[in-house]
This record gives C-alpha cells, sequence and structure tokens, in this order.
C-alpha cells in the first residue's frame, strides 16, 4: 500500500520538480510525453521549473529547425512535443477530435446537416501543404459556405485535419496568433498508425505512476485503458492506494521517499503535474482544483509538494507584479521561500523589469 505522501514525492521526483534536472528540452518533453502549451508562456515556466540554467532561446531554436512542434494533442489541448511524439500519438488521439464538431452541442449547431467526409476534403484543399493563418481560412469557408459560421467551419477543419501550430507563435516573448500546418508537410514525415497505446501508456506511467486506469484515462482522454495494461504484462507491477485501489507503475520504477524536501515551485497555467490524474489528491490534497482558479488563469504554487496557493504576474511600464494568492495558512518560513522562488521567477520571465512580489491574504474560495 502506497500512502499519498509516497505517491506525492514519486510524482515530483519523475516530473523533475524535486530537483532541477539536466535534461536538454527535448529529451525533457520526451520523458513528459510533452509539456501543456495551450498558451505560449506556460511551458517556459514549467521548463524553468524542471531544467537547471533552462535558455529559452532553445526553444525558439526547436520551433524554428522543427525539432520541436506545438500541436493539439492529450485532453484535446496544444501540447510542446518533439516530432517523433507528434507523428506517433496523433493517429490516437484524431478519431476523439474528429467527433467533436459534428455534435449538435458544437457552436450551436453550427455544423449540423454537412457531410464530414466533404468538409473534411475541403479543409484538405485549402490548408494545402503551406501553413495559413486562421483568418485565411475562414475567408476560403465563407466562400465554400456562405450560409453557415466561416468561424465554425475552420475550427472544425483544425479538429479534422491533424495540424500544429507553426512559428512565430510559442516562441520566447511571442504570442502571436496561431498559424497552421498540416502536420506531415511540415515535418516532411507520414502520421504513423502502428505506435502502440500500450507503449504511450508506459511512458505515461515512467512519468506520472504510479497511476490508476482512470488516472491514464484522465490524462490521455483516449479509451482502452484496462486493454493496454494488460498487454503490458509483467513490464507492470501493481500497488493499491490508501483507498484500496489498484495502481499500475512500471516494473522498475523507483519511489520516492516519503520524507524527502519538497522545495517551492511555481509552475505555468495548466501544467501537466497538476491535470494528469483522475485522482488529483496526490499534488492537490484538499480536492479537486476550483474551476475559477482556471477561468481566471492564475498558475499553481506547490509548498512542500502540494498546492497551496496560486499565482498570477501583471507586467506594468517598468515593473512586474507577481501577486500571489495562498489557499491556506503560510508559516513565515514557507512565505520566504516562496517570495524567493517568485523572484526568481521574475528574473526569468521579465528581466528588464523592478520585480515586485506581494502575498495576499487566504483565499478560501479558491482552497481546494
Amino acid at each position: 500500500m502506497l500512502s499519498n505522501r509516497v505517491l506525492n514525492r514519486t510524482l515530483l521526483a519523475r516530473q523533475h520538480l524535486l530537483e532541477r534536472s539536466s535534461l536538454p528540452v527535448p529529451e525533457m518533453c520526451d520523458h513528459l510525453v510533452g509539456l501543456q502549451a495551450q498558451d505560449s508562456t506556460p511551458p517556459f515556466v514549467g521548463l524553468w521549473s524542471r531544467i537547471a540554467d533552462f535558455d529559452p532561446a532553445t526553444v525558439s531554436t526547436g520551433l524554428e529547425d522543427r525539432s520541436l512542434v506545438r500541436i493539439t494533442l492529450m485532453r484535446g489541448t496544444i501540447h510542446l512535443v518533439t516530432p517523433p511524439d507528434a507523428l506517433r500519438i496523433a493517429p490516437h488521439v484524431q478519431p476523439e477530435l474528429e467527433k467533436i464538431p459534428f455534435r449538435k452541442g458544437f457552436n450551436y449547431g453550427a455544423m449540423v446537416g454537412l457531410d464530414p467526409e466533404e468538409v473534411r476534403a475541403r479543409g484538405e484543399r485549402v490548408l494545402g501543404d503551406q501553413p495559413m493563418s486562421a483568418a485565411d481560412m475562414r475567408a476560403q469557408a465563407a466562400e465554400l459556405w456562405p450560409d453557415r459560421d466561416a468561424g465554425a467551419v475552420v475550427q472544425t477543419w483544425l479538429y479534422q485535419l491533424p495540424v500544429l501550430q507553426t512559428p512565430p507563435r510559442g516562441k520566447w516573448k511571442d504570442n502571436s496568433r496561431p498559424v497552421w500546418s498540416r502536420v506531415e508537410p511540415w515535418l516532411g514525415a507520414p502520421l504513423d498508425p502502428t505506435y502502440p497505446l500500450a507503449e504511450l501508456i508506459f511512458r505515461y506511467l515512467r512519468a506520472f505512476g504510479p497511476a490508476s486506469t482512470m488516472d491514464m484515462q484522465t490524462w490521455s482522454k483516449l479509451t482502452g485503458m484496462k486493454k493496454a495494461v494488460e498487454q503490458l504484462g509483467d513490464r507492470l507491477r501493481t500497488y493499491t492506494d490508501e483507498r484500496g485501489r489498484t495502481l499500475y507503475d512500471v516494473a522498475d520504477g523507483e519511489l520516492a521517499d516519503a520524507e524527502l524536501p519538497a522545495p517551492v515551485r511555481l509552475l505555468g497555467w495548466y501544467d501537466n503535474a497538476i491535470l494528469s490524474h483522475q485522482d488529483r489528491s496526490r499534488i492537490v490534497a484538499d480536492g479537486p482544483v476550483p474551476l475559477r482558479a482556471f477561468a481566471t488563469a492564475v498558475s499553481p504554487v506547490l509548498l512542500d509538494g502540494y498546492l497551496s496557493g496560486f499565482y498570477k504576474i501583471f507586467p506594468e511600464k517598468g515593473v512586474a507584479r507577481l501577486r500571489i494568492t495562498p489557499t491556506r495558512k503560510w508559516s513565515a518560513a514557507e512565505s520566504r521561500a516562496v517570495e524567493a522562488e517568485s523572484h526568481a521567477l521574475l528574473a526569468f520571465l521579465e528581466a528588464d523589469k523592478q520585480p515586485r512580489v506581494e502575498i495576499l491574504e487566504v483565499d478560501a474560495d479558491l482552497r481546494p
């Protein structure tokens, strides 16, 4: 039986959040099976929190030379991954993405009545082999279906066609509007539909395990977890958690000492470490992440390994304010540790501005 605290420290160790790593960025992306990158800044914060002496230029260079890509994968969200993962994970994700646009709830039924295959075929011709902005795609969609919402048509294409975001979006300090490309022309290689789901789950466990089949499904938004576990056979071992649920792990996976110290970590908005389990009690001690936190785009503060507050940065003329709202009472020593890490993050993100760190009162509405 594994205690919650062992699960906490093991997750932090495998996420490289107990001690910063020397792994190069592509290897870190491969180990984590991508970093959440729905917005431009979070993957930089995630890498800064995990890699010693992280240089953000390595991400910009990787996007330019196509050794890194931004693509919709797990949970239907943008991830920063290496090209091999883009090519082998997308075929698992695409069937689920393609179901979304033709449901009645999608854009108030904007696509109901259209033939999905015809929409896809026209989208492939419109996008072709060259990157295209959403605005240019909307213009084409308006000509093809003048009686439909052109924006909904474009969203449909972005679900139907395996696409990725091309630079400059995602480069350091660049939040340009997305320009989209089909995956295969951009990477000069075909998608790989032969990559086993079981291998993907094995890699998930290396970075997030031990975990239940429901955790695996929450992370991937895919089905077939039990079959994948069966296929992995003796490559896995099992544990139980404090509630008696079965947890799976790679057979050679190391468990972390429950008494290991966990330094303060400031994560990016929607960081994978927070969102990749159905039962998040191993990192969110008192319940689910409050929806209000994500609605206001605030980012997690980990204190003693657990979600203990949220922060947001407010860049102003000559000043960068990092405002923190604890979700529980902090000791004076904890406050000092959070303040020190906050100044380090501001030095990374806003080096040209005067740093200001503000720790507010506990907000009961943000308490998990």
